[in-house]
């Protein structure tokens, strides 16, 4: 990448969650090797979503410095594996120009699996490979950095790793026959570690292709592949998906999706089955989820960035509101989408009462937030300030994308 201007010094009119939010980011970033000293320590779902948050503070040069650090780390074998250099099998001249098209691994602790080796289901949560929902996340991250930007290279490495996982994750289990995904794969992406399907992976590619998609800065040549196909390939496995979920961090990535298939749309709302599909998983999961009394339960036997990720959902929920009732007729017009929203709006409070109570856990030091502290920590940041994960950049959407959500 060209070298960017460092960023600006903090002002003092900065409000208490952005400050708060970026004392958070910049303790990540010296504690896994962003700044200062210490070992890079790279885990790809974290890194996605610090990438966003830096964005969101200004701080392009720490964006910067941790975009090169995935490539570099998850984009290369571990030190622990018999095999070498990049992913992709890439000479060093092509992997700087073409980064992400061997994929990226997870970043776990312990080394994949071995091809003879029997599953254990617990320790497979510990080791390394490819998840799919989590390179999603790294392209979404990627996109923004290049709309925020300008730096045309990282929307192509968004666009080529969206290819390349696609290729990857995806088969027809006979001919003829419904398309799936592989929910894990080893690291090279030359077999799955787990095959069983990922409820919200397709519905992840499917939105975050029409992101890619969407983002086509004039004048620019070389944007990377069109995604024509992998548009088309997950519009069909995402028809065949049941979406609904109780888990909390689940539930807030349908709101999040939600939003940006609202700000991708430039068609009345009421006419993209996508959109209702979407909102009304999200608005039933959630009823679900409520209705077991989560918050009841001790804080020991709650995971905070699972809350957290619901968090961020729900403020992606004001401003799902904000965009539909534009065109408030077309949303009238669409009974079920309407209730459901209003379902949802009436439990936006909940996000603060979500950020309130694991930014006085982080505070206390309790031991069970330091056990996932840069995952929690990362994910309380963007609940503080969601604006550099859930907002998309209008200035850069072309309207192709949009003509091809009003068909799904």
């Amino acid at each position: 990448m060209a070298p960017h201007p460092a960023r600006k010094p903090p002002t003092s009119s900065r409000d208490d969650a952005t400050r708060t939010a970026a004392a958070l980011m910049h303790d990540f970033a010296l504690r896994t090797g962003v700044i200062g000293n210490a070992p890079p320590q790279r885990y790809l779902w974290t890194d996605a979503f610090a990438v966003c948050n830096f964005l969101a503070l200004g701080d392009i040069e720490c964006a910067e410095r941790l975009v090169e650090q995935v490539h570099a780390i998850l984009g290369k074998h571990r030190p622990d594996d018999a095999r070498t250099g990049w992913i992709g099998g890439m000479d060093d001249q092509t992997a700087r120009e073409h980064p992400t098209r061997g994929g990226l691994r997870i970043g776990k602790p312990l080394p994949e699996r071995a091809p003879d080796a029997l599953v254990d289901a617990e320790l497979e949560w510990e080791r390394d490979g490819q998840y799919f929902h989590y390179l999603t996340r790294w392209m979404h991250a990627l996109d923004q950095f290049s709309r925020c930007t300008g730096q045309a290279d990282a929307g192509r490495w968004a666009r080529e790793l969206a290819q390349s996982a696609h290729r990857a994750f995806t088969y027809a289990p006979a001919p003829g026959a419904p398309m799936r995904m592989y929910w894990k794969m080893r690291i090279d992406l030359s077999a799955p570690l787990v095959a069983s399907m990922g409820q919200h992976d397709p519905l992840d590619g499917l939105i975050t292709d029409l992101q890619l998609r969407a983002h086509r800065p004039q004048g620019r040549v070389g944007f990377g592949p069109e995604l024509d196909v992998e548009l088309r390939e997950m519009a069909a496995i995402v028809a065949g998906t049941n979406l609904a979920t109780d888990d909390p961090l689940g539930i807030g990535g349908l709101l999040v999706d939600a939003y940006r298939v609202a700000q991708l749309l430039r068609v009345r709302p009421g006419d993209n089955p996508l959109l209702g599909l979407v909102v009304g998983a999200a608005a039933s999961g959630l009823s679900r989820y409520l209705a077991t009394q989560p918050f009841a339960r001790p804080l020991a036997h709650r995971l905070a960035f699972r809350e957290l990720g619901l968090a961020i959902g729900l403020q992606a929920v004001t401003r799902l509101w904000c965009v539909l009732e534009r065109d408030a007729a077309s949303l009238d017009a669409q009974p079920g989408l309407r209730k459901a929203l209003d379902h949802l709006v009436a439990q936006v409070p909940l996000a603060r009462k979500l950020i309130d109570t694991w930014s006085d856990v982080e505070r206390s030091g309790d031991p069970h937030w330091r056990a996932h502290e840069d995952i929690n920590a990362v994910m309380l940041a963007t609940a503080l300030v969601p604006s550099g994960y859930i907002e998309l950049e209008a200035s850069s959407m072309s309207s192709a994308a949009s003509s091809s959500s009003s068909q799904l």
